[in-house]
This record gives C-alpha cells, sequence and structure tokens, in this order.
C-alpha cells in the first residue's frame, strides 16, 4: 500500500473506513497527547473512539432542533439503548451533569406515502440530549458499550430528516396505520450494489424539510435514489444476514451470491458441535457490542455475579466487566499459575457468572488452556464466553470449550476495513444454552443496520481463501523478525511453548496461527525508527487484507504503560496485522524496514 499521509483514512479515500493514517511514531503519542497537528487532521478514526463526522453532522442538527439550547446530543439505533446510556449517565455522572438530561426518538414518518418503501429498514435514531457536562459519561457508554450508530446509518437517516420523513415517534398518530409493501420495494431499488463510496463532505445541517406530494415527489425520490437505490435491494438485506449468520455457523461454506435462490447450506455444521445452526449466531453493530451484550445474556440468565478477565484484555472488554454490574476478578496474564490461583479461590466457595478470555489474546498472543477452563467451569458452574477474533473459526475450534464464542467481524471475517460487525454464537451443548436463548428471545434487538450488513456478506464471501494467504504471509514475517538481532522478542502462537500446545488443541485440520503477530525490539529507539520506516499502512485496527502496523501500547495503553508492562506487555511493542500481499513483496518490504534500524545506528555511532 503507498504511503498513506496523516489522517487520511486507511484505505485512503473510503467514507467508512474503520482505520486511520498515523505514519510516524511521534504522530501516535501526539495523537495520545491530543495534539492539533494530530487531531486536526483527522478525517475520520477507528469507530469507538473517534465520533464519524456523519454521525457529528447528525447529533448537531438533532441537539439544535429538539434539544434546549446548550444541549449535545448522543446517537443510539433505537430507544431501548438510548435509555441504557441514560441510566449509565444517571448512575456514574455527578447530579450537576444530569440537569436537563433527555431524549428523542425518530422514525419513519408512517403517515407519508414517500416512507413507505423504506419501513423494511426500520430507519431509526434516539438521541440521548444532556448538558455539556455530561459528554464525558455519554461518551463512555457509546464507547465501552458499542451501542452507537454506525456512520452509514446517520448518512442515511440525516438525508431522511432533511426530507422530513424521520419525525418524533411521539408526534405521530397513535394508531397510525402502516402500510406493508412487498420487500423487493421499487423497481429504482433493484439495483445491483456498488462499491464502497469514496469520502465526501459531512452532510450539510437539515434545513426546512421540502413538501411532498406523494412517493415519487422530486427531493424524496433523488435522495432515495441517490443515497440508497445505488448500495442497495431491500430484498438482500434479511438474506445478506442469514448468509452472515451460515457463514459464521460454518453451514454455508461455498462463495455464493445472496441474490441466487435458494442460498445453499450444508448440515452439520462445520464447527465440531452437533446441533449448532444460523439460529444460534446473533449478529451486533460491532464485536464490542457483542461482548457487552453477552455479558447483559449472562447477568439476566444467571443473575448478578462477578465474571472473571482471563488474559490482557482488548481495552474496553475489562472495562464491561467493571462498569456494567457487581464487576470482575483480573487475571493478566492467562498463566496456569493464575489458573491454579483460580481454581484455589472457587475451592473456597467463590463463584462467578463466567469467564471471558481471547484466543489468542490482544497483543501478546497468548493462548489460555481452554481444557482446563471448561473442566473448571464445569465442576464449579460458570459460562465461558471466547473472543476469537484474533485466531478466527477459519483456523481454531472454540466453541466445543465455549458457551459463548464472540467475534469482531470489522476485522478479517471483513477483512476490507470499511464496515463494522459483531457475533456472538451459543453452543447448543452448552449447559446455559436454554437460559440463554431464553434470554435473549426477551431482550435481543437486531440493530445491525441494513447497508452494513450488506458490506459484510459481500466483503465476507472469500473468507476462507484469504486466510490461507494471510496465515502464510504472517509466518514469512515472523521468521524475518526472529532472524533478525534487533528484535528481542516474537509474539507468535506458534513460537511461544505453552501457547502453541494450548493453540494446537484447538486447531483445525489444515488451519494456521493467524494473521497477528507483535515484535519488541531491544531498544525503544529502533522500534521508532523500524516504524517509521516499514512501508505498510500504520494505524490503528487489525484482520485487514492489507498488511497495517501499529505502535498498539501507546495508542490503547498511553496512560497506563507501566501498567501494561507489569503484566508482561513491552510498552514499545509493535504489534502487525499481516495482510494478502504477495509474501516476497512483503518480506522484502520488512528487511527494508530492519535495514533502516540498521542505517541509523550505524550513522549514531559513527
Amino acid at each position: 500500500m503507498p504511503h498513506i499521509k496523516l489522517g487520511e483514512s486507511i484505505p485512503p479515500d473510503t467514507a467508512h473506513a474503520v482505520s486511520v493514517s498515523l505514519p510516524t511514531w511521534k504522530s501516535n503519542v501526539a495523537y495520545e497527547e491530543g495534539e492539533q497537528w494530530v487531531v486536526g487532521s483527522m478525517t475520520t478514526g477507528y469507530p469507538r473512539f473517534f465520533i464519524h463526522r456523519s454521525i457529528v453532522a447528525l447529533a448537531e442538527v438533532i441537539a439544535q432542533t429538539f434539544g434546549q439550547p446548550g444541549h449535545q446530543a448522543m446517537l443510539f439505533p433505537n430507544r431501548t439503548t438510548a435509555q441504557r446510556c441514560i441510566g449509565f449517565i444517571k448512575a456514574k455522572a455527578p447530579i450537576s451533569a444530569q440537569g436537563r438530561l433527555d431524549s428523542v426518538h425518530l422514525v419513519l414518518d408512517s403517515t407519508s406515502p414517500a416512507a413507505a418503501p423504506l419501513q423494511p429498514l426500520h430507519p431509526t435514531v434516539s438521541a440521548v440530549l444532556f448538558v455539556p457536562e455530561a459528554f464525558s459519561y455519554a461518551k463512555q457508554y457509546w464507547q465501552h458499550s458499542g451501542d452507537g450508530i454506525s456512520s452509514r446509518r446517520a448518512e442515511f437517516c440525516h438525508g431522511l430528516l432533511g426530507q422530513g420523513l424521520l419525525v418524533p415517534q411521539e408526534s405521530l398518530p397513535k394508531a397510525a396505520p402502516i402500510k406493508q409493501l412487498p420487500c423487493k420495494g421499487p423497481r429504482r431499488y433493484q439495483k445491483p450494489m456498488s462499491i464502497d463510496e469514496t469520502a465526501t463532505a459531512a452532510p450539510r445541517k437539515t434545513s426546512p424539510p421540502p413538501a411532498t406530494t406523494g412517493p415519487d415527489s422530486d427531493e424524496s425520490s433523488r435522495f432515495v435514489e441517490e443515497r440508497f437505490g445505488r448500495n442497495l435491494d431491500i430484498s438482500l438485506v434479511e438474506r445478506a444476514k442469514t448468509a452472515i449468520r451460515r457463514r459464521i455457523a460454518g453451514t454455508l461454506t461455498s462463495d455464493v451470491d445472496v441474490r441466487k435462490e435458494p442460498l445453499p447450506q450444508a448440515e452439520p455444521s462445520n464447527r465440531g458441535v452437533h446441533g449448532l445452526t444460523e439460529h444460534d449466531i446473533y449478529l451486533y453493530p460491532m464485536g464490542m457490542n457483542a461482548i457487552f451484550n453477552t455479558h447483559r445474556l449472562l447477568l439476566s440468565a444467571r443473575g448478578s455475579l462477578k465474571s472473571i478477565e482471563f488474559g490482557f484484555p482488548y481495552v474496553d472488554t475489562l472495562k464491561i466487566l467493571e462498569k456494567f454490574g457487581p464487576g470482575c476478578v483480573f487475571y493478566g496474564r492467562a498463566s496456569e499459575a493464575d489458573l491454579d490461583d483460580l481454581e484455589r479461590r472457587l475451592k473456597a466457595g467463590e463463584r462467578f457468572l463466567g469467564l471471558f478470555c481471547e484466543f489468542p489474546s490482544n497483543p501478546v498472543l497468548s493462548c489460555p488452556n481452554l481444557k482446563r477452563i471448561r473442566s473448571l467451569a464445569d465442576q464449579y458452574d460458570f459460562a465461558v464466553v471466547v473472543d476469537e477474533t484474533i485466531g478466527t473459526f477459519a483456523n481454531i475450534n472454540v466453541l466445543q470449550y465455549a458457551d459463548v464464542v464472540v467475534s469482531s467481524l470489522t476485522k478479517i471475517f471483513s477483512g476490507d476495513c470499511n464496515v463494522m460487525g459483531g457475533s456472538a454464537m451459543l453452543n447448543p451443548r452448552g449447559k446455559y444454552y436454554t437460559a440463554l436463548k431464553e434470554a435473549a428471545t426477551r431482550d435481543y434487538e437486531d440493530t445491525y443496520w441494513a447497508e452494513d450488513a450488506i458490506f459484510l456478506e459481500r466483503n465476507s464471501r472469500d473468507f476462507a481463501t484469504r486466510i490461507e494467504r494471510v496465515n502464510a504471509n504472517a509466518e514469512a514475517i515472523c521468521d524475518v523478525l526472529l532472524a533478525s538481532p534487533l528484535v528481542k522478542r516474537v509474539h507468535y502462537p506458534k513460537h511461544h511453548p505453552e501457547s502453541k500446545a494450548n493453540y494446537d488443541v484447538c486447531k483445525v485440520p489444515g488451519g494456521g496461527y493467524g494473521g497477528l503477530l507483535s515484535a519488541v525490539f531491544n531498544r525503544k529507539t529502533d522500534a521508532m525508527v523500524f516504524y517509521d520506516n516499514i512501508a505498510t499502512a500504520k494505524g490503528p485496527s487489525l484482520g485487514t487484507n492489507f498488511t497495517i502496523t501499529s505502535p498498539y501500547v501507546v495508542l490503547a495503553h498511553y496512560a497506563e504503560m507501566d501498567w501494561a508492562a507489569s503484566l508482561g506487555v513491552d510498552p514499545d511493542l509493535l504489534r502487525i496485522s499481516v495482510g494478502l500481499e504477495e509474501t516476497d513483496e512483503l518480506v522484502a518490504v520488512f528487511k527494508a524496514a530492519l535495514q533502516a534500524v540498521e542505517d541509523e545506528s550505524t550513522d549514531a555511532a559513527a
């Protein structure tokens, strides 16, 4: 991938990109310090940490239109998620920040004929309105939970609001009739899907809505045609979600076009657990939202108990377990010694809701002993939740040891770095399966935006074949780094005896060790020079079809580097997510960066 300038989206010119370019070590530090030369240059950012400009634009309009003077807004897909945010603010924010706390729930104007074709999409937006002092608390909820709206939903709903087709729910007649149209919709929506649009300016603020005279009024028709018809056939939305669920369940294993009838389905699932079907897969707007809602389902099914975070966690998983419920016990190394200590606590009578772990973990790629964890869970009555995002189900089968398997579909399942998504999979042979299904029947709401589902389905069609190349490339890069005297340590499941043994228990026939690795250099200055010179994309996220490098600990744990170091995570660690490039070319890129470090050292010595 060619050089991407500071603050530009990764991939470049992509309106809904998941990453942003931070091309030097200095720019990563400056980002964490909030320096304007970096922050002011950013066209986008990782969606749970950077509020997309399309979302900001819609939030400003909603706050100005429906709020009180000085109000700000945080946007969610429906009333339920907005109310959870309000509950969090009331529980965590000082009383002074809770003044004028309000909400507005915007839905399609069902009395307008122009809205009728869009009813199958359920394009709703709920805004939590608050004074500026409450912003940081609303942002905490938004970031930890992953409940916020997607940028595609924001763009689409902003346009509907501008056309007068999105209105406060309370303003509609209570018994407003909902005209049911055939799912296929008007002919103008039946167009092939396009590739992702390039970045455009943020939507304009809403002006007074134009008058509409019927379903084909010029303004409404033009908006729907330009923003909607080009991208999406309404009839494909549920089929796309079905295809995604079947791919995750392992019952759809071929590369198919969802427009074809019928969708092929293989039985039984190749996930190695009898009885697993697509109906055991739940889709969410992003991976962290899958974890957040899995925790909620467990609390609903099993009652209020502490959880266990086992292993060095991705940032917000630990925050979810600490802030939403009775708390958690944290084991940061996921070692056998940690399991020994947990077993002592269990024998002494402590009881837990569930154990949450990653397999492998981010960023040190350690793999906990799932077989022993399963044995303890069965003996002492707690659920096991495994995040398989990094290993991926094309390489590993962790469902055999888990009650719930969660994943960020944003990563290698998509690969294109232009859409968010997440999933939770229930083990039909698990002890808590019936209770979790009942809780899901009560509580699960599908808030995954239609356009996002369409993009994710299309991106994931060749998932299985991409994994093979990524596995091979990652091993080749490991070999390059391990051979360099500049490198102190390479974290990769294959090259850590204890982790490899635990990984191999779960590795599927023909599977590999994944596309993520981390490197620690002997000197911080060497890590900095290597990062500045590596000719890959450089920014947050992983699992992209192209190689992307990040000084992960700087970005994820800048304010707690000593804490990370105490758990064996080097502050200067470089995380490398390996892509689909030609192996020889990729090896040359890494060798060139290592040579730049050697040249810099030679010049400094001279």
